[in-house]
């Protein structure tokens, strides 16, 4: 058990999801950390269910470094020629990365840097809206007592080794399970608000999906 008292530490922000990816309850995620249930969710519901990748830049995305000799090279007049041959870059690198940032006169390598990180961060569609054979599976898994990284290992290792777009990661499931469980609660908290009755939500895993 976390038994640093105060703020909501890296500590605590670890067990959460050391505990969320169990497969516990709020509530008991709340005691273990010694913080309110109401402090879990606001923070489970924030991140959409799911912890947040670690931001990695690619070997071949511009550096902050890179972007402010570009900054630097504009407001000297180079061209973007000049400018792929300083930083040993592709013209066509140069000239999207300034194209898609206001252009040479607007182009400012601090906000080029920020919108590549949203891009980064940005998340993606979930296969299962868009693949219903794969979501029907992953339903029967779980209608018995599967855990998701269950599915994804059986998906990945056994049913489909050779069909990638039959593969789908646990935390993709984790938080399809979050979003639709939250879709549902605040369904059926508008429909008993409508009915003027003060009934919790509480979503039975056979509605989900």
């Amino acid at each position: 058990m976390v038994s640093i008292h105060g703020a909501m530490t890296d500590e605590r922000k670890k067990r959460i999801w050391f505990l969320w990816k169990q497969g516990k309850p709020m509530a008991f995620i709340a005691k273990d950390i010694m913080k309110p249930p109401a402090t879990v969710y606001s923070f489970l519901e924030y991140h959409g269910g799911i912890e947040p990748d670690i931001r990695r830049r690619k070997a071949t995305d511009l550096t902050l470094q890179e972007r402010e000799c570009i900054s630097r090279a504009l407001a000297a007049g180079l061209s973007l020629r000049a400018i792929s041959r300083q930083l040993n870059r592709s013209p066509s690198t140069i000239s999207r990365e300034v194209s898609r940032n206001g252009g040479a006169h607007k182009y400012r390598a601090y906000l080029a840097e920020q919108l590549a990180l949203k891009k980064v961060k940005r998340p993606k569609s979930f296969i299962l809206q868009s693949n219903s054979l794969l979501k029907q599976m992953v339903i029967d898994k779980l209608s018995c007592c599967w855990s998701p990284e269950q599915i994804a290992g059986w998906l990945k290792f056994i049913q489909f080794p050779h069909n990638p777009s039959m593969h789908v990661s646990y935390e993709t499931i984790y938080k399809s399970l979050y979003l639709l469980k939250k879709k549902h609660s605040a369904s059926k908290a508008k429909k008993t608000s409508s009915q003027k009755k003060n009934v919790s939500p509480r979503p039975q895993s056979s509605q989900l999906w």
